[in-house]
């Protein structure tokens, strides 16, 4: 059993719940077995496995399966328990469950020393009706590969352009996937990024959007800046200028949404990871990933990598809680860098400063190593060093 500071066991095994097997889940879940390899830990999830939602554009490359990693697996791996369920978190409820020490739904009841809230935020999915509209889902069921070549295919000789709505980090890496995947199979669409904001990548230094737009340009994809998707009718996309209102179309065979992710069910916690419910925080409740927001100097970026910071830490602060001493650690991390992804050869980001930006090779370099370790999270080999 690895050394953890701070932390005098006071008890030889807990029983800890965690509610969702994303990235926050499953680093609390290496880092409990990790510091108390008896504790009886069980996920509750939907869905039969771990997916690596932030690799999903390199499915036009490589199939989906290399990015799912089974319950059943990590099971088997951890000494974990999965039971694959939905439950619905509201203020009341958590009340209840923290009063009462124990889970109840359908014909379960499970009891817990600590229960650890890890269930993310859904990608946004905006109102469609038509299958010429693809979201983020979509690409969590089929491969970017199958999905466009079987619609792209079955559309017979239609060149109409395919149209990327968003140019956040996830539209942008989807967006340059895409163009590369069409001149693989020599499909002849163009592909367009539409955008609300002046520039891509606008939660990023203006370093980034100009590296990304130039690439855009080498690689030809049309840009529609300032301009709000308003839907999609069979071979035709409507569009509205943000800055004067007018609305017009253009051709368009598919339209593929990437709008974020959804600001809901989001709770609030303490320093030190504990949920806060009606201005008080919950002792053996704990929250982490895309649906906490902890009231530290610590960074709340719904990113994969304070989603396993956070994991992290609430799983060391579970232990340390239940122990003599109960010295808790708060919440300090800031995201130390971010490369977004133009392919399988380029990338851009920044590296211990967000005015220190990396281009090219190096910048993809960087994304491949930083997704190696949380590969080896997920065998139980932790490198991370906080």
């Amino acid at each position: 059993m690895a050394f953890l500071p701070f932390y005098v066991p006071g008890r030889k095994q807990l029983k800890i719940i965690i509610i969702g097997g994303g990235y926050a889940g499953l680093a609390a879940l290496t880092t409990l077995v990790r510091y108390m390899p008896d504790a009886e830990v069980t996920i509750v999830d939907p869905r039969t496995h771990h997916l690596k939602i932030t690799h999903l554009h390199e499915t036009f490359r490589y199939p989906l399966s290399d990015l799912i990693v089974p319950f059943t697996e990590l099971e088997q791996r951890f000494g974990c328990r999965h039971i694959c369920a939905e439950l619905l978190l509201e203020e009341a409820t958590l009340q209840q469950w923290q009063n009462d020490k124990c889970i109840a739904f359908d014909d379960l009841s499970l009891p817990f020393d600590y229960l650890l809230v890890a269930s993310g935020a859904p990608a946004r999915d905006m109102d469609r009706n038509m299958d010429c509209i693809f979201g983020l889902n979509d690409f969590m069921v089929t491969a970017g590969s199958e999905l466009l070549g079987k619609y792209l295919a079955g559309e017979g000789s239609r060149k109409d352009p395919i149209s990327i709505i968003g140019g956040g980090a996830t539209g942008i890496q989807f967006l340059f996937e895409i163009v590369h995947f069409l001149q693989r199979h020599k499909f002849e669409n163009r592909v367009r990024l539409i955008e609300s904001g002046n520039r891509v990548l606008k939660q990023f230094p203006d370093r980034f959007a100009d590296y990304a737009q130039s690439r855009m340009v080498d690689l030809e994809i049309d840009f529609c800046p300032g301009t709000y998707f308003r839907g999609q009718q069979d071979n035709v996309i409507l569009l509205e200028e943000k800055n004067t209102g007018r609305q017009y179309e253009l051709p368009s065979s598919l339209s593929i949404l990437f709008a974020g992710e959804q600001q809901q069910n989001q709770f609030a916690a303490n320093a030190f990871g504990q949920m806060i419910v009606n201005h008080r925080s919950l002792p053996h409740i704990f929250v982490a990933g895309d649906c906490s927001i902890y009231q530290s100097f610590g960074s709340n970026a719904m990113t994969a990598q304070s989603a396993v910071r956070k994991g992290k830490l609430a799983a060391r602060n579970i232990l340390r809680h239940s122990g003599l001493l109960k010295i808790l650690e708060p919440y300090m991390h800031h995201d130390i860098g971010y490369v977004v992804s133009l392919g399988s050869a380029d990338a851009v980001g920044w590296l211990a400063l967000e005015n220190n930006v990396v281009t090219g090779i190096a910048a993809y370099v960087i994304k491949e190593i930083v997704e190696a370790q949380y590969d080896l999270l997920l065998t139980g080999i932790d490198t991370y060093l906080i």
